[in-house]
């Protein structure tokens, strides 16, 4: 797996390679980037379990989320990637090493896949390439992952990767397409020192 970055760089811009797959910085000013962040936004499945904070509803609100994205991994609190093949170039989904705490080193992960690259253990592959780089070139000691509980792909996934289920966090995020309701949420996590997982699939 090869890693291109530094633990030195104050502000993460990784390009990663590993499992068949790349994941490198979305990119605000990319048209086709623009459209497939529209697309994962707002595809059905995804707003089953997610309400983002600003709703992605057309092009010119996924260009400001994305730049919005770029802004935070200036200030070294979150990197966004877009998971491609890394023979072909597609988009086949996100992955976002989120809310960077430096001081305790630990952030949260969370990812989406598109519809049409589903059932290619894409989110299993990102994260194991996702994970592997937060622990050992951003030095962090603790990863978080949570998701809306029913949603049984994301717990599978995780179990997969190292996260173990921890607990359910009670009305910890929104319902679906609602910022004025809530539901439980499973978390779970991995810490740095936990031993590796088996290699995914893929």
């Amino acid at each position: 797996m090869a890693l291109m970055n530094s633990r030195s760089s104050a502000h993460p811009r990784p390009d990663l390679h590993g499992h068949g797959l790349r994941l490198r910085p979305w990119d605000p000013a990319s048209d086709a980037d623009a459209e497939a962040w529209l697309r994962g936004m707002s595809d059905p499945e995804f707003r089953r379990w997610n309400t983002p904070l600003s709703p992605v509803t057309d092009l010119d609100a996924a260009r400001a989320s994305l730049r919005a994205k770029a802004d935070s991994a200036v200030n070294g609190t979150s990197a966004s990637l877009r998971i491609t093949d890394a023979e072909t170039g597609t988009t086949l989904g996100h992955i976002g090493v989120n809310e960077i705490d430096h001081v305790f080193r630990v952030a949260r992960v969370g990812y989406w896949i598109l519809p049409e690259a589903r059932g290619r253990r894409a989110a299993t592959r990102a994260l194991t390439v996702a994970t592997h780089w937060a622990f050992t070139e951003l030095g962090l000691h603790r990863l978080e992952l949570g998701h809306a509980v029913g949603h049984d792909a994301s717990c599978r996934i995780a179990e997969h990767c190292g996260f173990p289920y921890e607990g359910t966090l009670r009305g910890a995020m929104w319902e679906s397409d609602r910022q004025d309701a809530f539901r439980d949420v499973h978390l779970h996590a991995r810490l740095s020192t936990d031993p590796a997982p088996g290699r995914p699939a893929g």
